[in-house]
């Protein structure tokens, strides 16, 4: 019998099965995908925290400044242990002046995780939780479950696109709630970005790539014309807004004359051609060039309410995209709350200090 159970092994699961067993407890890590790395793997790889704790607690004003606080102190450290697993670093910047962090490789992130686990169980999801022996739930949230997506989030949940994980469907809430965990604020809220619209071809690896980061550039209008102007530099307001609009869509008009701009790495002209070459509508005028978009939700904000030891109930931890109450009313790095939280949360199941 192991000694802790682990449900999901993205990057929440793993940092919790890792530090597990450098505490010389024996994890079982269950995975309902046929591969380890969750929503990980489709990410940009970058692991940060805001400079500042008051320009955190601005961006999320609805978090638990407690929870905020404790991420915030310990994810420089975090990012330490991760480097010493052999998880190979790409940048040791953000290439955003407000943040601070590290961008990995996110296939090699996952193995040197799954290396230190010692192992994952694959297509085996867990069902619920276990009287006997502590449960961590780092199941990834619901943002791949268009039903809860409609019940929380947005009537529009059949023409969102999906970025997440496909084992992203809310098995963590549901086995939460059924041990008597309760849900946090924000289940109304996600992480999504604008994606170039169907006809346009996505595949995993593009995730990143084809995002369309460049709303402060842009008019921002719905199908209607009516606007939206932007008011954070992550953009998330604007996804916030298209998700809830007709058939989630969004059109981004932008200025020939404002194509040079850059968005950390990329111009607007390299975003813009990139939908285009996807297949996307884009269409040129003297002036302008109109992308239609559509909201691309990666995960949701909202989850099981903790405890600053990631607890939900008596036996039973949440972290990852499972957790609420971290990003609420904005926008926090999804991989450094579950990196900090998974460690935590294997910390405090074994009866160590977290």
């Amino acid at each position: 019998m192991p000694d802790i159970f682990v449900a999901g092994a993205g990057m929440a699961g793993l940092a919790a099965a890792a530090e597990a067993r450098r505490l010389g407890a024996k994890p079982f890590v269950s995975e309902k995908l046929g591969r380890p790395g969750g929503s990980m793997r489709l990410s940009s790889g970058v692991i940060w925290r805001h400079l500042d704790f008051s320009k955190f607690r601005e961006e999320c004003p609805d978090g638990d400044p407690r929870l905020q606080r404790v991420m915030f102190e310990r994810l420089d450290s975090d990012i330490d242990w991760l480097e010493s697993l052999g998880a190979p670093v790409l940048r040791r910047d953000t290439a955003n002046p407000l943040t601070t962090g590290a961008r990995f490789d996110p296939g090699g992130l996952t193995r040197a995780l799954v290396e230190a686990v010692g192992g994952v169980q694959l297509d085996d999801p867990l069902v619920e939780a276990y009287e006997s022996v502590p449960l961590i739930l780092a199941t990834g949230g619901f943002g791949a479950s268009r039903e809860l997506l409609a019940e929380h989030v947005t009537p529009e949940a059949d023409h969102v696109f999906l970025r997440s994980a496909p084992g992203s469907t809310g098995d963590g809430l549901r086995i939460g709630l059924a041990a008597g965990g309760s849900a946090g604020a924000g289940l109304d809220q996600v992480y999504a970005r604008a994606m170039p619209a169907p006809p346009a071809r996505i595949g995993d690896g593009d995730l990143v790539r084809l995002s369309q980061l460049y709303a402060k550039h842009a008019k921002v209008t719905n199908e209607s014309g009516e606007g939206y102007a932007t008011r954070t530099w992550s953009e998330i307001d604007v996804a916030q807004w298209q998700l809830r609009q007709p058939r989630a869509r969004a059109w981004f008009t932008v200025p020939i004359g404002r194509l040079r701009e850059r968005v950390r790495e990329r111009t607007v002209a390299e975003m813009v051609e990139a939908a285009e070459a996807a297949g996307a509508p884009v269409r040129w005028g003297e002036d302008d060039v109109t992308v239609e978009t559509v909201a691309g939700v990666t995960t949701t904000l909202g989850g099981l309410a903790i405890d600053k030891d990631a607890r939900v109930a008596n036996g039973v931890y949440a972290c990852g995209a499972d957790a609420g109450g971290i990003a609420t009313g904005g926008y926090a790095s999804g991989l450094a709350a579950a990196l900090v939280f998974g460690r935590i949360a294997a910390r405090a199941a074994l009866g160590e200090s977290p």
